[in-house]
């Protein structure tokens, strides 16, 4: 295909996919990325931030036709929808598209239930737009992997903005023309600094993606238009963002290879860099009987990428802690465990939690797998303790199954949700395609 018709390509595709052409086991990979939005979202709704987020939108709200998960209050659909999603992405209990490692399904979720309140749709219609939105977001992320996101770029926001414009357009049967144009206006706000990891604004720049989505193809359908190539233009998208382009990456095997079938699920809340550490810090402890107090030192290993993210041993706030790798293992060798106690602030500021993360070091093997880390404790009694991950619980090659990722839900709803009914929730995901409308969904997510 010529590079000139990139845009316009996926456009007709996202314009005219028929629900009968999408298979059965991408149809349960969108099942399954709503059920871990519901628990990721379930998880964030009590965060300090949705509160502070809440205080600034909603005196400024206009019609209040949209859910905010969690909450009582309701906001107008473009802030409901820039609201859940940093409701969703707040803890790092998101997914994780691979290799891009965009977290998909947020972006694109919100505004989709968002709408769906403003402008009733069936279950099956939903399920379709996000299964759409989230291939368009991973297909342009794929085309400018690996240097978009090693330059700085969060590619969750960057990418998720054309995802929430692909979605929504295609929910409000934009033509292939209108379509071009939404993915144009998309491309004008894409937006988003790794430099914001670990703090409140890393959020703020993924509900932005899922707001200015939304609008983008809001305004496509009012006649706003667009450039006829925001992607590949010669000034487009992929010409600006990323020193290492693969613009045919984005209509490669259109309909024929979902992106959603390699997305993964986080079993614990942080930064997904970190799980093989988890895993390896659980794996020490379990096998040796480790205390903390038998703990001299910790080393932890692994691909540049992990110390450039997570090489944090000055933790005060809990959004640090979930992307700081000594915190995480001074928790797992404590407590046995990674989950949303672990990374919150009593557990911050706990002072064996503080002496443990002293005893964590970062070492670099640029030989070593992103998706792998090594962690070697040495003992008060000389002893040294090494174990290595080559794949961590969740990924690709270890993927959560669907009892897993309703255990998620389960333990979310009894650490922060007990007003929640985890089984009706669950089995409303599962059977999404029946619902004649799909809001019924976030009727179940407030108190």
């Amino acid at each position: 295909m010529s590079e000139a018709a990139i845009t316009r390509a996926l456009a007709r595709f996202l314009a005219t996919s028929r629900w009968e052409d999408v298979p059965e086991i991408v149809r349960h990979e969108g099942r399954r990325s709503l059920l871990n939005y519901v628990a990721a979202a379930l998880s964030g709704h009590a965060d300090p931030l949705i509160a502070r987020l809440l205080r600034v939108l909603s005196p400024l709200s206009g019609a209040r036709a949209a859910t905010v998960v969690g909450q009582r209050a309701r906001l107008d659909v473009l802030s409901a929808a820039f609201v859940n999603t940093a409701t969703v992405n707040v803890q790092d209990f998101d997914d994780t598209h691979m290799p891009t490692v965009i977290h998909p399904t947020a972006a694109v979720a919100s505004p989709l239930l968002a709408w769906s309140e403003h402008a009733p749709v069936g279950g099956r219609d939903l399920l379709h737009a996000l299964i759409l939105g989230i291939d368009a977001e991973c297909r342009i992320g794929n085309a400018l992997h690996p240097s978009h996101y090693r330059r700085g770029w969060h590619t969750t926001a960057t990418c998720g903005v054309f995802g929430a414009a692909a979605g929504i357009g295609r929910l409000m049967g934009l033509d292939e023309d209108h379509m071009v144009w939404a993915l144009g206006n998309a491309a004008t706000q894409a937006c988003g600094l790794i430099e914001n990891l670990g703090s409140s604004s890393k959020s703020v720049g993924v509900g932005n993606a899922a707001r200015n989505g939304l609008a983008a193809a809001l305004f496509a359908q009012q006649e706003v238009d667009g450039p006829a190539q925001p992607i590949e233009g010669a000034r487009g998208f992929i010409a600006v963002a990323t020193d290492t382009p693969h613009p045919d990456a984005v209509v490669r095997d259109l309909g024929a290879v979902w992106e959603i079938r390699n997305n993964t699920y986080k079993p614990s809340p942080c930064g997904v860099v970190l799980f093989p550490v988890i895993d390896a810090c659980l794996a020490l402890r379990a096998s040796h009987r480790l205390t903390a107090d038998q703990i001299a030192h910790v080393t932890v290993t692994g691909h540049p990428l992990l110390l450039e993210r997570t090489d944090r041993p000055d933790v005060t706030i809990a959004h640090q802690a979930r992307v700081s790798l000594q915190h995480t293992a001074a928790v797992v060798f404590l407590y046995g465990a990674a989950g949303i106690v672990q990374y919150g602030q009593d557990c911050v500021d706990a002072p064996e939690v503080g002496a443990l993360r002293a005893k964590v070091s970062a070492a670099v093997d640029p030989q070593c797998p992103v998706e792998s880390a090594a962690v070697s404790v040495r003992t008060t009694d000389g002893r040294t303790l090494d174990k290595r991950v080559a794949a961590w619980r969740g990924s690709l090659a270890l993927p959560l199954s669907d009892a897993n990722l309703e255990a998620k839900l389960r333990d979310v709803v009894a650490a922060v949700a007990p007003w929640c009914d985890a089984g009706r929730l669950i089995e409303t995901v599962w059977t999404i395609e029946r619902l004649p409308d799909a809001a019924a969904l976030m009727r179940l997510v407030v108190p």
